[in-house]
């Protein structure tokens, strides 16, 4: 099997590319936009978002002249302009999922509603789908994946977010023969559950980047979802509700990361976590039972074990996500998929004394954060996915900063596409 850059050079030799359409021209999509371009047997034939100036700019600075690029309103239009050598901008989802030179779609969002919508609709219209939306994933991942495996699609978790990168060393450790111990990432930012908008916007406006995006980094949200994605694509449980999240340098992880018993901090083995000090890295824990594997790995500088760690200190998120898009169309494999049944869950927990009639607001917003249980204790807490909430949820009772937010406490958004999704889930995957 040749490899994945000598098949993006054949493809781009014989005038054959694959035509992505990316949804969200936002800080992700403007610089995954200018990536595509640098590469070769790929390219963005479509950019949606419901700004079209911002998909407009991700194609400028891309290097596209303005005269290259067309908006259209219909599938129609956009293939028209396609077979014109014209890249397209659109408002418009259908327009997206619909072309028909697209073969792979993008969901660059991060908004779970959204995603849901996207990844359906790719998948109805015999696209692959590439989730840049972890949050959409940890809600109706397991749901999607089935359809699309049903549809002779790929449904796959981007490249370059933290949980395609630690699925890339678990199956490097894994094919080599490794027993994998622990999956994680490190955590950039101090936890700070009470992180809202308003908190963080200085240093959002700072660094560019949407405040809510920022406060679902600060508080947590981020990490859990992330983490839960990990968790049902591995089968491995969280160390605990919550995780444990330990300040570590990345030489103390594999003695931090082992059983009590061992000196180390954990009750078992086979489970995901976060830790504070090695951002932006990611790692596996690993061992081996054989004598001159030990043996080996000490020569090699990796320790006396039992257990090594094998740490990347970078993962380049949106810049390495059409690498999973050329990975579908090439190989029909996805980066990273829910495995089957989820075996973890993000919840909704209150980010503060809410009152009854109160609209909740979701991710990185000011009235709940997500914390990552077992898929188990969520279900018998009957425990809110914090994909769920939106700012049509209305609650139904007071609820005391910290509580968990149970699907009896509130009034769901009937009209939503993820919800009834998430109900087919519930019932068909066990």
């Amino acid at each position: 099997m040749l490899n994945l850059n000598t098949k993006l050079k054949q493809l781009e030799e014989s005038g054959k590319r694959i035509n992505v359409s990316l949804v969200g021209a936002g800080q992700m999509g403007r610089g995954m936009t200018s990536q595509m371009f640098c590469m070769k047997g790929l390219r963005p034939v479509v950019i949606s978002d419901i700004n079209l100036e911002r998909a407009r700019e991700a194609y400028i600075l891309a290097g596209i002249a303005h005269d290259d690029i067309t908006r259209a309103e219909t599938p129609s239009e956009a293939e028209e302009a396609i077979s014109r050598g014209k890249y397209v901008i659109t408002d418009d989802i259908d327009v997206a999922v619909k072309t028909l030179p697209v073969d792979v779609v993008i969901d660059a969002t991060g908004v779970p509603e959204v995603g849901a919508q996207l990844a359906l609709e790719s998948i109805y219209n015999g696209k692959h789908i590439v989730m840049l939306n972890v949050e959409t994933d940890v809600t109706v991942g397991p749901i999607l994946k089935k359809m699309a495996d049903s549809a002779g699609v790929v449904y796959t978790v981007s490249a370059g977010d933290e949980p395609g990168a630690i699925k890339e060393l678990y199956d490097f450790a894994d094919a080599m023969g490794f027993e994998v111990l622990v999956a994680g990432k490190g955590k950039n930012n101090p936890l700070n559950l009470d992180a809202n908008p308003d908190t963080v916007r200085e240093k959002a406006q700072a660094q560019k980047m949407n405040p809510k995006m920022l406060a679902s980094f600060v508080d947590g949200t981020k990490t859990m979802v992330e983490m839960t994605a990990v968790s049902n694509a591995l089968g491995f449980l969280p160390t605990k509700r919550g995780m444990i999240g330990p300040k570590a340098t990345v030489k103390e992880l594999p003695k931090l990361l082992s059983l009590k018993e061992q000196g180390g901090i954990l009750d078992r083995y086979q489970v995901v976590e976060y830790v504070n000090g090695i951002a932006p890295g990611v790692f596996v824990i690993v061992t081996s039972k054989l004598r001159a594997v030990r043996e080996e790995m000490a020569y090699l500088s990796m320790g006396e074990g039992p257990n090594y760690v094998f740490y990347r200190p970078y993962h380049l998120t949106s810049i390495e996500t059409p690498l999973s898009a050329a990975r579908a169309y090439i190989y029909h494999e996805p980066t990273i998929a829910p495995k089957g049944a989820p075996v973890s869950e993000t919840v909704a927990v209150a980010k503060k004394d809410l009152k009854a009639g109160d609209h909740l607001d979701g991710i990185g917003g000011y009235t709940v954060y997500g914390v990552i249980d077992t898929y188990e204790n969520a279900k018998k807490e009957n425990a809110l996915p914090i994909g769920l909430v939106n700012d049509k949820v209305v609650l139904k009772r007071d609820v005391k900063k910290g509580q968990t937010i149970t699907y009896e406490m509130v009034e769901l958004d009937e009209n939503s596409l993820i919800l009834q999704l998430r109900r087919m889930q519930d019932r068909l995957i066990k």
